[in-house]
């Protein structure tokens, strides 16, 4: 029986939202293979350190709160939070709002970045806020 919040063309919730929320501190599979990729940047030197829900910015009074994926130290010394998804589509407009938000209120350079195809060589793919 389809669901008439959704299109027919083969776009049911898993093909649009992410499948579920892990527990605090846990990475799911597209945040662990960020996390080995960042591993290898480090063994490279590209990357200093990097930590995985490390620090949590205040956005707006009340209760409204950022907590990237990852914060990476840059040889250079600069500090950058990387924001891991999916695909594009799982980058819902309430997570644009606070990453424009926290990109605009604190001094780092702030990333979103998703996987690439391996028919498009695989890698990562970064959009820069």
């Amino acid at each position: 029986m389809a669901n008439s919040r959704f299109p027919k063309f083969g776009y049911g919730r898993s093909a649009v939202f992410a499948k579920g929320r892990m527990k605090a501190g846990m990475l799911n599979k597209t945040e662990q293979n960020y996390k080995e990729y960042l591993e290898q940047e480090r063994q490279c030197g590209r990357v200093i350190a990097y930590w995985f829900e490390a620090i949590k910015l205040k956005i707006a009074e009340g209760t409204c709160w950022y907590n990237p994926d990852f914060l990476v130290l840059r040889p250079n010394g600069d500090l950058e939070l990387h924001e891991v998804k999916g695909c594009p589509r799982l980058f819902a407009d309430d997570a644009k709002v606070k990453t424009k938000a926290c990109a605009t209120l604190y001094p780092f350079r702030m990333f979103v970045v998703f996987p690439r195809s391996k028919a498009n060589g695989g890698g990562w793919e970064y959009q820069e806020y």
